[in-house]
């Protein structure tokens, strides 16, 4: 049986879902040219569509591990690259030969905050593909506006023991940058890769004006928009 139609459904089904249940996606730092293990945090149900979506914007070819309860649930997820841990040696000839594989060291869905303890297939895994292992820092947040937004942040490939205290620095550098920020702008650095929902929390909207009416006030002006945002450009 040709699945690629279901596979084109699936990735088309995932991208939509980026661009309307956040308020855009934020990324800072260099990603691999190339075959690469990333090794990222993992505290968002949304943290495996971002590296998607990055993956289909550099036309990369993607693998991602899941958990063979998580796989059996969404078998078909296997048509756009998900795999089960069993399959770690195919994984690495998958690096080997030019993929990005996606590896959560800490396992499955932990709380915002602090890494859990790491498990240590992503480092095997790359030092058995010979290629580069990337930390990789993702939080998925609600700030100024009605909905939530994601930033990505790519440490500097790193060896392989090296893998706890890098992530830790890049997932505390991207923490610290949000904290920094004025929440209604991105953080310095980080250039938006989807532009996603389009809602403002200042935006004006036709229901405003009729509710201000309606009792008595005057109708709101219109805050002034910039859509690019003060670092970056938009991308699609």
């Amino acid at each position: 049986m040709n699945r690629w139609w279901i596979a084109r459904m699936l990735r088309a089904t995932i991208r939509r879902q980026v661009r309307q249940g956040l308020a855009g996606l934020w990324v800072r730092g260099e990603a691999p040219q190339g075959g690469a293990v990333l090794a990222p945090n993992h505290h968002s149900w949304w943290d495996g569509y971002l590296l998607a979506e990055l993956a289909w914007q550099a036309d990369q070819s993607l693998r991602v591990m899941m958990t063979t309860r998580q796989l059996a649930r969404f078998p078909f997820l296997q048509l756009i690259g998900a795999r089960p841990p069993e399959q770690l040696r195919p994984l690495a000839r998958d690096a080997h030969a030019g993929c990005w594989v996606v590896v959560f060291p800490e396992g499955a869905i932990q709380a915002a905050g602090p890494l859990v303890d790491l498990q240590p297939g992503a480092a095997w895994l790359a030092t058995a593909a010979g290629v580069p292992l990337v930390p990789v820092a993702l939080r998925v947040a609600v700030r100024a506006g009605p909905s939530p937004e994601a930033f990505v942040r790519f440490g500097r490939p790193c060896p392989a023991p090296e893998l706890p205290v890098r992530l830790a620095e890049v997932l505390a550098a991207l923490d610290t940058d949000l904290a920094a920020a004025d929440p209604a702008l991105p953080p310095a650095g980080y250039l938006r890769r989807v532009m996603g929902r389009t809602s403002r929390p200042d935006e004006v909207t036709p229901a405003v004006r009729w509710l201000a009416r309606l009792s008595g006030f005057q109708a709101p002006e219109e805050a002034p928009h910039h859509p690019r945002g003060r670092h970056g450009k938009m991308r699609p």
